[in-house]
C-alpha cells in the first residue's frame, strides 16, 4: 500500500492518509477482505504518531470503507457499488469545476471545452 505524506500541503496527515487509503480502494487497488496495515506498522512506515494514523482508521471505518476486527485487524469493507459511483461522480464534479475555471481564466468556453474532451475520448 502506497502512502505520500506532504508536509507542505494544507491538509492534515491523518486526512492524507484516508484519502488516499480511499483513493485505493475505490479504484479496486485495494479490494474487499484485503488486510490493512496494522495502526503501529502504518505510523512507524510513514514515520507519524500512532495517534494520527489511529485518527485516519477511524475516520475510514466510520465513512464504511473499512471494517476493524479486535485483535485480527482493519479489513477494507465490502462496499455498495453505487456509494462507490457517486464518490467517483463526486470526484469527477470536483475536478470538471477546477477545469471550468482554468478554462474560464484562459478565455474558453463551453463549446471549446467540450470539442477537448470529446478529442480526447477518442484518443
Amino acid at each position: 500500500m502506497d502512502i505520500v505524506i506532504s508536509n507542505s500541503g494544507g491538509a492534515p496527515i491523518y486526512e492524507q492518509i484516508s484519502s488516499q487509503i480511499k483513493a485505493q480502494i475505490i479504484s479496486g487497488e485495494l479490494r474487499e477482505g484485503d488486510l490493512l496495515p496494522s495502526i503501529r506498522a502504518l505510523a512507524k512506515e510513514l514515520r507519524i504518531s500512532v495517534i494520527t494514523t489511529k485518527r485516519a482508521y477511524e475516520e475510514l471505518e466510520r465513512e464504511g470503507y473499512v471494517l476493524t476486527v479486535a485483535g485480527k485487524g482493519t479489513f477494507v469493507a465490502g462496499m455498495d457499488a453505487e456509494l462507490l459511483r457517486e464518490e467517483n461522480y463526486k470526484k469527477i464534479e470536483t475536478l470538471l469545476a477546477e477545469a471550468l475555471e482554468l478554462a474560464k481564466s484562459c478565455g474558453l468556453g463551453g463549446e471549446e471545452l467540450r470539442e477537448m474532451l470529446k478529442l480526447m475520448e477518442e484518443n
